[in-house]
């Protein structure tokens, strides 16, 4: 299927590994520019070579900033604002850890939504005015099935990524009568390179086989998923590729679940 992608520009944050890369690579696949973005220009400079290896045709750089300084991020919002014609701004940048809700401190709770949050808020003011004048264009929120099934263990993780979907679907509001779209992706447990390590990590220590440590944990955190396993990134990446393109038009101001089945609920 042709996603009608060619010649479209892309920002991802968040996006020298897991969910990010893996979007940047499907993009680069359909034909479209990718702006790929991290924390560590060593790391980012890296991201962009790989990509280049695999797609030796395509236009794609990176944007060094850390989302949890204040200073980078303006930079990188003056940055974007002599960068014209961004088409798909993919909010993905976001941080988690699991902690008690007794240990949490005011601290904690204002890291994890300005990071998890605010980015794609500022990074949505910043783009969504082109988008409308233009008439055209995508913003997709990276959330997860955790804003609607609140972790206990991470309550305010869980809090941001509600918090994420409410702002995407308050700024589709503001799409009517335009080919501007704003919708969220709910994912569910993906086997990002974070998890990746832990598990291989818990693995040797136990002495057991990584892909047996995989299954424990998935029948220990998830026993009623339907998909029985961690979802790969790339699967997420699908989707987002869809709502990227022009085909998706008639999806906006949606929740789309690609969380392997965990949530039960109707959304």
């Amino acid at each position: 299927m042709n996603l009608k992608l060619e010649g479209k520009k892309a920002f991802i944050s968040g996006s020298t590994q897991g969910i990010g890369f893996a979007i940047a690579k499907q993009l680069l696949n359909e034909k479209a520019e990718v702006i790929i973005n991290g924390r560590h220009e060593e790391r980012t400079n890296l991201a962009v070579q790989k990509l280049k290896n695999e797609f030796p045709d395509a236009i794609v750089s990176g944007i060094v900033c850390d989302f949890e300084k204040k200073e980078e991020v303006t930079a990188l919002l003056n940055k974007l604002n002599k960068l014209n014609n961004i088409d798909i701004l993919i909010n993905n940048v976001g941080i988690f850890e699991l902690k008690d809700f007794e240990n949490l401190e005011d601290e904690d709770w204002y890291r994890m939504f300005d990071i998890n949050v605010m980015s794609s808020i500022r990074l949505s003011k910043k783009l969504l005015p082109q988008m409308l004048q233009k008439k055209s264009g995508r913003i997709i929120f990276i959330s997860s099935e955790s804003g609607v099934n609140i972790p206990g263990n991470m309550i305010h993780y869980g809090m941001t990524k509600a918090a994420m979907t409410a702002v995407s679907n308050g700024l589709s509001k503001l799409t009517a009568g335009t080919e501007v779209t704003v919708n969220t992706i709910l994912g569910g447990p993906t086997y990002s390179d974070g998890v990746a390590s832990t598990i291989e990590h818990i693995a040797s220590l136990q002495n057991i086989e990584i892909e047996q440590m995989k299954n424990a944990i998935v029948q220990q955190t998830n026993p009623h998923s339907l998909l029985q396993r961690f979802i790969d990134p790339s699967e997420i990446a699908s989707l987002a590729v869809y709502l990227s393109s022009p085909l998706s038009i008639a999806t906006n101001g949606a929740s789309l679940r690609a969380d392997g089945g965990v949530l039960k609920t109707i959304i």
